[in-house]
C-alpha cells in the first residue's frame, strides 16, 4: 500500500483550487521513523495499525483549523480503509508559545479534541496519543 496523505482543505485561486494543508498517515511499517525513538520503544507494548506523522499547513492559513480538518480527513480515510489503532506524536503547546512552523506533528489539544488519549510521554513536550478507529466499510 503506498504512503497516504489526507488533503485538509482547498482554497480557490484565480485558475484552480490550491491545497492549503495536508497530513501524512499510513500503516506503521510504511512510516517507521519516530523522533525520540528510544523513549518511544521503552513504553511500547504493541505497534499501532496506523501512524499519523506529519502536518503541513500553508503559512497564510495557520490558525484557521486546517490541521484539524486534515486530521479528521485522515481518520475518515483510515476508517474507510478498515480502521484500527491509530497513533501520533503531537507537541504539548499548552501554556507556552510555539511557532507554527515547529508544530509539524500537530498539537496535543487538537488530537484530544478528536478523541485521542495520552498513552505516554516521549519527550519534554511530546506525547504518544492513541485512538481506535472503527471500520467505515
Amino acid at each position: 500500500m503506498p504512503r497516504a496523505t489526507a488533503p485538509a482543505a482547498t482554497a480557490p485561486s484565480k485558475t484552480s483550487a490550491a491545497c492549503v494543508g495536508w497530513c501524512q498517515f499510513g500503516p506503521t511499517g510504511e512510516l517507521p521513523r519516530i523522533k525520540h525513538r528510544r523513549a518511544y520503544e521503552e513504553g511500547l507494548t504493541n505497534l499501532p495499525d496506523w501512524r499519523i506523522t506529519c502536518f503541513f499547513i500553508d503559512k497564510a492559513r495557520r490558525g484557521e483549523g486546517v490541521a484539524a480538518a486534515a486530521l479528521a480527513g485522515a481518520l475518515g480515510e483510515i476508517a474507510r480503509l478498515g480502521g484500527g489503532t491509530v497513533e501520533s506524536y503531537p507537541e504539548d503547546a499548552q501554556g507556552r508559545k510555539v511557532a507554527g512552523a515547529f508544530l509539524h506533528n500537530g498539537t496535543l489539544a487538537m488530537f484530544e479534541k478528536q478523541g485521542f488519549q495520552r498513552a505516554r510521554r516521549i519527550g519534554k513536550h511530546r506525547w504518544v496519543v492513541e485512538r481506535m478507529v472503527a471500520s467505515g466499510a
